[in-house]
């Protein structure tokens, strides 16, 4: 009986007085429900009246008794309190505005209303509010939390907007669009800076081409970086280490057409006096290897045009163009060697004081005289005053019909040896050569003191030129005569190409 009561139940209703809210009336609601079907009447109520029955949300424990107060049985009771409790339900809600009830006219609807009722708790459900560690949101940058201010994130990191920085010029990066290296942010401007190349003639970022490719030429020694319209424009090169001129470091014209830096300025030798103390070191040099020259030979600096002048008079010899800085004579002639009263000055960028007077060279030996171009580094007008003196040596001792390539690369292996003394004063090469010589070089070397940094990696330039020519006969003749040197020595070498004209193998 009891489950047809439920089914027939429109509204919830409490057992009792008319309650005068809704919680009140279905707290008492429930306690009249826990007793009803805890009674006998449900069919799984208490035998014989011994078990304890909980009633509602009371917490107390009392026994049922088996009939009522008034005598009746217990289900009539309950029966006519229910009917009552159902009639001032009703009439409650008579009183109420329309909508104000919260049940369903249908048994479905109502059964469904109290059985959600009696499996879930009197108690509101519970709601978590979200929890935020502190650390929740952590600059990436100070370690400082952010809390509920303006962030940014980048990279899987937060930042306050005035911590995340340019790695480079450290200030705040304000812009839409940046550039990261690895976890680093850049400016893009400030990236450009640091990764695009710039021209080292002009200065200036070096342009793409029409591929959208940057391309630069780049000097193989020293790595100098420029713009490629600048190997056409007229811009100023050295005539010794071959860099081109920067344009916030002008470079000295010779006025002969060729230009200086001031790195090679500062140990060029400017007239042939100054060249008489180089020119005799290297004889020594010479004859320390049981090279002595017999004859006293001339040695004159000259321009560039007194040099091409000789070089068209000439009727033997082997010249390494475009610029031919050295020239062994062996004909008579007159030529223009450069004489300087006093040291010449700067005017603006250019040489003042130079002068040049002819002078008539006549033929005593086979060997008529030395010319090389003025105003070149000393280590420079050593390397080139030691291959024409080894060409001069040749012709002295009988060395007839030599191929350009043999010729012009013994006299290479003597000029770069030179250097690596000069250079490398320690450096000892495997070859046949006395413990005087060698003691005669290291001499010579002592003598004129310690060379500054410049003026060395100037010599190591010189080494490279010579190393890396690509002429056949200054260049591949060089890599093969120094080959046969360093495995058979200086003289053997010697020896056989005076009987046979070529490189022992």
């Amino acid at each position: 009986m009891a489950s047809s009561g439920v089914n027939h139940l429109s509204q919830p209703c409490i057992y009792g007085q008319l309650a005068s809210s809704y919680a009140e009336r279905k707290s008492r609601f429930m306690k009249w429900l826990s007793k009803l079907f805890k009674s006998g009447g449900s069919g799984r109520g208490v035998i014989g009246g011994q078990h304890p029955q909980f009633l509602g949300d009371e917490n107390m424990v009392w026994r049922v008794p088996p009939r009522s107060l008034d005598g009746r049985p217990r289900s009539d009771k309950e029966k006519e309190d229910l009917d009552h409790a159902i009639a001032l339900s009703l009439a409650e809600d008579l009183k109420r505005p329309k909508g104000y009830g919260w049940g369903s006219d249908t048994d479905e609807d109502l059964s469904r209303s109290l059985h959600d009722s009696l499996n879930t708790s009197s108690y509101p459900p519970y709601a978590p509010t979200p929890y935020y560690p502190s650390g929740y949101r952590v600059c990436g940058a100070c370690k400082q939390d952010i809390g509920f201010g303006n962030y940014l994130g980048c990279m899987g990191t937060f930042f306050h907007p005035e911590c995340f920085r340019c790695r480079s010029c450290g200030y705040p990066i304000t812009e839409h669009e940046f550039s990261l290296s690895g976890r680093d942010a850049y400016h893009k401007s400030c990236f450009k800076e640091l990764t695009h190349p710039k021209c080292e003639v002009c200065h200036q970022f070096i342009p793409t081409n029409g591929a959208g490719l940057i391309e630069y030429r780049c000097h193989p020694f020293w790595s100098q970086k420029y713009c490629p319209s600048h190997e056409h424009d007229n811009v100023a090169r050295c005539c010794s280490c071959e860099r081109l001129e920067s344009w916030n470091a002008r470079y000295i014209s010779l006025g002969d057409g060729r230009s200086l830096c001031l790195e090679c300025m500062e140990s060029a030798i400017m007239d042939t006096g100054d060249c008489h103390s180089l020119y005799h070191a290297i004889r020594d040099f010479f004859e320390g290897m049981n090279m002595k020259l017999d004859q006293e030979i001339p040695m004159l600096l000259v321009e560039r045009q007194a040099l091409n002048e000789a070089i068209v008079g000439e009727k033997n010899g082997h010249h390494h163009l475009p610029e031919t800085r050295g020239l062994c004579l062996s004909e008579e002639q007159t030529v223009k060697s450069i004489q300087v009263l006093r040291r010449p000055r700067l005017a603006g960028q250019r040489l003042v004081g130079m002068r040049s007077q002819p002078q008539k060279l006549t033929r005593k030996c086979e060997v008529t005289a030395i010319l090389v171009l003025y105003g070149l580094p000393r280590l420079l007008t050593g390397a080139i005053l030691a291959h024409e003196l080894m060409h001069g040596w040749l012709r002295l001792k009988g060395f007839r019909n030599l191929s350009p390539e043999v010729e012009e690369g013994i006299c290479q292996v003597l000029s770069y040896m030179w250097l690596e003394s000069e250079v490398m004063p320690g450096f000892n090469r495997n070859m046949a050569s006395t413990s005087s010589g060698a003691a005669s070089s290291s001499s010579s070397s002592s003598k004129k003191g310690g060379k500054s940094e410049v003026e060395k990696k100037l010599g190591e330039f010189f080494m490279h030129q010579i190393a890396h020519d690509v002429s056949p006969a200054y260049g591949e003749g060089f890599r093969a005569a120094n080959a046969a040197v360093n495995k058979f020595g200086l003289r053997i070498t010697l020896d056989h190409i005076r009987l046979t004209g070529s490189f022992p193998l």
